[in-house]
């Protein structure tokens, strides 16, 4: 992992929540597609915890096809039952790691939904 990039990352995401910059939002979506898995994991947990503020990004991501499974993960780790339509929309994608992400998150989603999570 790279130390320097996954510090900056914390710097970025603690920037957002108190500015709520765009930019530093889309700082996050973009590092969904560094070649490190780490960073990669870190980008989308922040994206998840920050909640409403992330949505807009996320989607418009989604729109692009851009970092597909990761954004696929991500909307299923958001659990909001709204996604499903969209989810549901690339579990026949010709990728098979997105379909598999789109399948994961949909069982998430329905998963938690079902505990009254």
């Amino acid at each position: 992992m790279r130390l320097a990039e996954t510090a900056k990352l914390f710097v970025i995401r603690m920037l957002w929540q108190w500015t709520g910059l765009r930019r530093l939002g889309d700082q996050l979506v973009q590092a969904l597609g560094s070649e490190d898995e780490n960073i990669r994991t870190i980008a989308g947990m922040f994206l998840v915890q920050t909640g409403r503020r992330s949505r807009p990004l996320l989607e418009e991501t989604l729109d692009k096809q851009q970092h597909l499974p990761v954004i696929l993960t991500i909307l299923g780790d958001i659990e909001d039952l709204e996604y499903l339509p969209k989810l549901e929309k690339y579990t026949q994608d010709p990728d098979s790691a997105v379909a598999q992400a789109a399948r994961d998150a949909i069982e998430v989603v329905k998963l938690r939904e079902q505990k009254g999570h």
